[in-house]
């Protein structure tokens, strides 16, 4: 199905979400109609962000808004969802988009497998009322379940167009760059050297995929490495935790714009602890670069002040390979809690490939790396 129909049938001029491989073609039709428009689209940080930003508009406007997410993200709803919008609280209409990952039977991820298998139960717990769409779904089917959702919507229910991986298309294309020289993949593989066999915790995306098959290819031991392959904005979290329980080995935490603006809360709390022994650095293109490119906020926000109003003793900025090499050398030597923000470029190798260990073989080798430091 066309995109252009699913937004025509739904018929809302507002939009928010986290953008997801899923939905590119939502999200790439939203970037190419809207831009980023407070009127009509904007991206948020996290599912319960734009679940709140939604019920603003409609207590605004009165209108009913549109929420688009991955699966992964209703997790993030459900306070809101349950707290703030259900009828038996404030009655706040919302149509939820959401791509459907690991739905059962078709092959997918460790992190999305069993979030794929509770994506329509969740919705039913939460008292959404759901409808599938597959690629076979006609718009006359599609009609018929946006009429139904009306009558829900106008008792200040919530509803939900569950979509299928290729249900939806869109023909336009959007290109997503930005004005910085580095690679993420660069970037890493100069974390990878500086670090050496300290233990390392690497954000979920491509991110911890480049990592990955950087130590393939220097044949080293994946024994040092933590892929958060889900949990999108916990990974520096993860880190804290492991910091803090080795205190004499020295912690990395490679992250991302759009994790750190997912959980940022997460900042304050390392700022707090202040753990010596852990050096955070997140690699900022602007970019929800891994499931297809579009903007976080990030590219106009300054993480450098934020880390220091969080309490990070050591926080800066760099933006080329020479300053990075420096920055981290001196993060090694200086033995207090370090925040580095490197700004890296969109884009990724067309055959960068994905771990070919298991998510839980990944745990059992850090952990028993770890075990003795």
């Amino acid at each position: 199905m066309k995109v252009e129909s699913l937004v025509n049938i739904i018929g809302a001029d507002f939009y928010t979400g986290v953008p997801d491989s899923q939905l590119k073609a939502l999200c790439n039709y939203l970037m190419n109609t809207y831009g980023i428009d407070p009127a009509h689209h904007i991206i948020a940080a996290n599912e319960g962000n734009c679940t709140a930003l939604a019920a603003g508009y409609h207590l605004a406007t009165g209108k009913v808004p549109v929420v688009y997410m991955q699966n992964s993200g209703e997790g993030n709803i459900i306070n809101p969802v349950a707290s703030l919008l259900n009828d038996k609280v404030y009655a706040i209409p919302v149509i939820f988009i959401i791509g459907w990952r690991g739905e059962p039977g078709v092959h997918d991820e460790p992190q999305h497998i069993y979030q794929g298998e509770v994506t329509v139960k969740l919705l039913d717990d939460m008292d959404i009322k759901s409808f599938v769409i597959s690629k076979e779904t006609t718009e006359e089917e599609l009609l018929t379940a946006m009429s139904e959702f009306k009558k829900l919507l106008a008792s200040g229910k919530q509803v939900a167009f569950v979509v299928r991986k290729g249900a939806i298309t869109y023909d336009e294309k959007v290109e997503y760059k930005n004005e910085n020289s580095m690679s993420r993949e660069e970037i890493i593989r100069h974390i990878a050297e500086l670090s050496g066999e300290d233990p390392v915790i690497s954000t979920t995306g491509k991110a911890s995929r480049e990592l990955f098959e950087i130590r393939e290819a220097k044949g080293q031991s994946h024994k040092y490495d933590f892929l958060t392959v889900g949990s999108m904005g916990h990974a520096s979290s993860i880190a804290l935790g492991v910091a803090l329980n080795k205190p004499d080995q020295r912690i990395w935490c490679i992250d991302g714009d759009g994790a750190v603006l997912m959980h940022m809360g997460s900042m304050a709390v390392i700022g707090a602890h202040k753990p010596q022994n852990m050096i955070h650095v997140v690699i900022n293109n602007g970019a929800h670069e891994t499931v297809g490119g579009m903007p976080t906020v990030a590219g106009e926000t300054d993480l450098v002040a934020i880390a220091r109003a969080c309490g990070y003793p050591y926080a800066v900025s760099v933006d080329n390979s020479e300053t990075l090499d420096r920055e981290l050398a001196g993060a090694c030597s200086r033995g207090t809690l370090s925040f580095i923000e490197v700004k890296c470029s969109i884009g990724a190798r067309e055959d960068l490939g994905r771990p070919t260990t298991t998510a839980l073989e990944n745990k059992q080798n850090f952990m028993g790396y770890i075990k003795n430091l």
